[in-house]
C-alpha cells in the first residue's frame, strides 16, 4: 500500500512538469517582422522561458520537499491504519477502505506540508481522494471523493498490573488466575522425618547412677501425599481454589519399652492412607504494586476435618493408656488428617527489584477446639480424653527470586512456623510445649509454554522438630 502511494505521487509530479513544458512548447512564435524587432522578441521570449523554467525548477525543488516529508508521514499513518484496521468503533475504517484511508492521510500530509509554499500556499485546503465511487464499474474513471480523516485508534500495550512470577516455595502462589481462566494443578509432596526421645523412669542414687528403667525409641515417617488443586480466576484480582489430598503414610518405631526389662530393641510398624483434610482458600490483590511498592495479596484458608483423625485409629492399650503401660501406647494405624478444623487469614507481599523478586508471607493459623474427646484402644474400649485444644501456628516466610531467562526461574527461601502447646480441659498437656520448625527452601520452575509449568520445591528442616525432608513437584496447567 505505502508502495502504490509513493508511485501516484512520483506520477503526479511527473505529469505536471510534463503538463508546464508542454504549455511552453505550445505557445506559437510572434509574426515575422523586422529583423531587429524579431531580434527583440526572440530576446524577451528567452526570457520569459527563462523565468518559467526557474519557476518550474523551484516548483520541482518543493515537490521534491513534500515527497521527502510524505516519506516521512505515510509509514506512520499506514501503521496507524493497520493497527486500528481491525477494531471496530467510532473513529476507525473499515478494512476494505484502506486504500482510501492512506491516500487521504498523503494528501493531508501533502497539504499541510505545503501551506506557505510559494504558489501553493493559496491552493484548495479541501481534502481530494481519488477511489472508486459507489456503483462504479471496475475500469472507469472514478471522479474525486471527499474522504472524513478520522485518524485510526491504536490502543496501546496494557501495562501488567499483576504480581511478577517465581518459583513457588510455599502452597499460597504470589501470581493470581488471570479473570476467566481455569487451572488444575496435580501435585506430589513427599515428606521424610527421623525423631529420637528418651524417656528415663526411675531414681538417682547419686548424680552419676540411676536405678530404674530407660525408654529410647526412635520413629521414623515417611508421607506420601498426592493432591488435586482447583483454581479459578473470578475477577483480575479476586481467585477462589479447593483442594483435595489424598494421604499415604507410614512409620517405623526402634525402641526398648519400659517395664519390659529386655535388652533387644523392637520395631512397631504401622501404616495409614486413605481420604486427608480438603482445603478451600480464597486470594484477594490489595493493590497495584511497582519497584518502590510491594504487590499484596492477601488470602483466607479453611481447613476441614475430612480426613482420618489420630482418635480414630486403634492405640496398642489393653485397658487404658493413661496409667497403665501395659502395651506399647503406640498407635496400630496413622491418621491421614488432623482431626480439628481451622481457619488461616494471610498476607503475600512481593517486591519486583530488577533482576530479582523479593517475597514473603505472614499468616496466622486457628484450629478450633473438640469437645467430648475419646480414643479407642485395643480391646475396644474408649477412653474419654474431654476438652482438646490444639495450639495455634504463627507462621512467616521470606525469599528471593530470579529470572532465569524467559522460561526458567529460581527461588530461595525460609519458612518458620511457631506452634503453641496443646491444652485438654483447659490445661497444657503434660510434656507438650510450644516448638519451633524451621525450613530452608529451594525452587526452580520452568514454564513450558502458556498452559504448562512445573514447580519443583526441596526443604530442609533446620530444626529438630521440623520434618528432615520435604520435596514438592507441582505440574499448574491452565484452561
Amino acid at each position: 500500500m505505502k508502495k502504490r502511494s509513493m508511485q501516484g505521487i512520483r506520477n503526479a509530479g511527473c505529469s505536471t512538469l510534463l503538463l508546464l513544458g508542454g504549455l511552453a512548447q505550445a505557445q506559437t512564435p510572434p509574426e515575422a517582422g523586422p529583423p531587429a524587432a524579431g531580434l527583440e522578441s526572440l530576446q524577451r521570449e528567452l526570457a520569459d522561458q527563462a523565468s518559467q523554467l526557474d519557476a518550474m525548477k523551484r516548483a520541482l525543488a518543493e515537490q521534491e520537499a513534500v515527497i521527502r516529508e510524505l516519506r516521512s508521514v505515510i509509514g506512520t499513518e499506514v501503521l496507524a491504519t493497520k493497527r486500528g484496521g481491525q477494531r471496530s468503533g467510532p473513529g476507525v475504517m473499515p478494512a476494505d477502505n484502506a486504500t482510501n484511508a492512506t491516500t487521504a492521510a498523503t494528501a493531508a500530509a501533502a497539504a499541510s506540508a505545503t501551506q506557505g509554499a510559494p504558489g501553493l500556499a493559496n491552493g484548495p485546503r479541501q481534502v481530494i481522494a481519488q477511489g472508486p465511487q459507489p456503483g462504479a464499474q471496475q475500469g472507469e474513471s472514478a471522479g474525486p471523493q471527499t474522504v472524513a480523516m478520522e485518524e485510526p485508534v491504536g490502543r496501546p500495550p496494557e501495562s501488567d498490573q499483576r504480581p511478577p512470577e517465581v518459583a513457588p516455595l510455599i502452597d499460597q502462589p504470589g501470581v493470581l488466575t488471570g479473570e476467566g481462566k481455569f487451572v488444575v494443578e496435580p501435585g506430589f509432596q513427599y515428606g521424610y522425618s527421623s525423631n529420637n526421645r528418651v524417656a528415663l523412669v526411675g531414681y538417682s542414687i547419686i548424680p552419676a547412677i540411676l536405678i530404674g528403667l530407660i525408654d529410647v525409641r526412635e520413629v521414623k515417617t515417611s508421607t506420601y501425599i498426592e493432591s488435586i488443586a482447583l483454581r479459578y480466576g473470578v475477577t483480575k484480582r479476586l481467585e477462589i481454589e479447593a483442594k483435595v489430598p489424598y494421604v499415604q503414610t507410614s512409620g517405623s518405631t526402634i525402641s526398648r519399652e519400659v517395664f519390659t526389662g529386655t535388652a533387644v530393641d523392637n520395631v512397631f510398624n504401622s501404616s495409614g492412607k486413605g481420604l486427608g483434610d480438603v482445603e478451600a482458600t480464597v486470594r484477594y490483590q490489595l493493590n497495584y504494586g511497582n519497584e518502590r511498592i510491594p504487590y499484596f495479596v492477601g488470602w483466607l484458608r479453611y481447613k476441614s476435618a475430612t480426613g482420618k483423625d489420630p482418635f480414630e485409629v486403634v492405640t496398642d492399650c489393653v485397658t487404658r493408656c493413661v496409667g497403665n503401660a501395659t502395651g506399647t501406647g503406640l498407635p496400630l494405624g496413622l491418621p491421614t488428617g488432623t482431626g480439628f478444623q481451622a481457619i488461616q487469614p494471610g498476607i503475600t507481599w512481593l517486591l519486583p527489584t530488577d533482576p530479582a523478586v523479593f517475597f514473603g508471607t505472614f499468616s496466622y493459623l486457628h484450629n478450633f477446639a473438640r469437645n467430648n474427646v475419646s480414643r479407642t484402644v485395643l480391646n475396644g474400649e474408649k477412653e474419654n480424653l474431654g476438652k482438646i485444644a490444639p495450639g495455634d501456628i504463627f507462621e512467616f516466610s521470606f525469599g528471593m527470586g530470579l529470572s532465569l531467562n524467559e522460561k526458567a526461574s529460581f527461588s530461595i527461601g525460609y519458612d518458620q512456623a511457631i506452634i503453641w502447646p496443646t491444652k485438654q480441659n483447659g490445661m497444657t498437656v503434660p510434656g507438650s510445649v510450644r516448638v519451633t520448625q524451621g525450613t530452608l527452601l529451594v525452587g526452580y520452575s520452568y514454564r513450558f509454554n502458556n498452559r504448562y509449568t512445573l514447580n519443583l520445591s526441596v526443604g530442609a528442616g533446620l530444626t529438630r522438630d521440623t520434618p528432615d525432608l520435604q520435596v514438592n513437584v507441582r505440574l499448574p496447567i491452565t484452561f
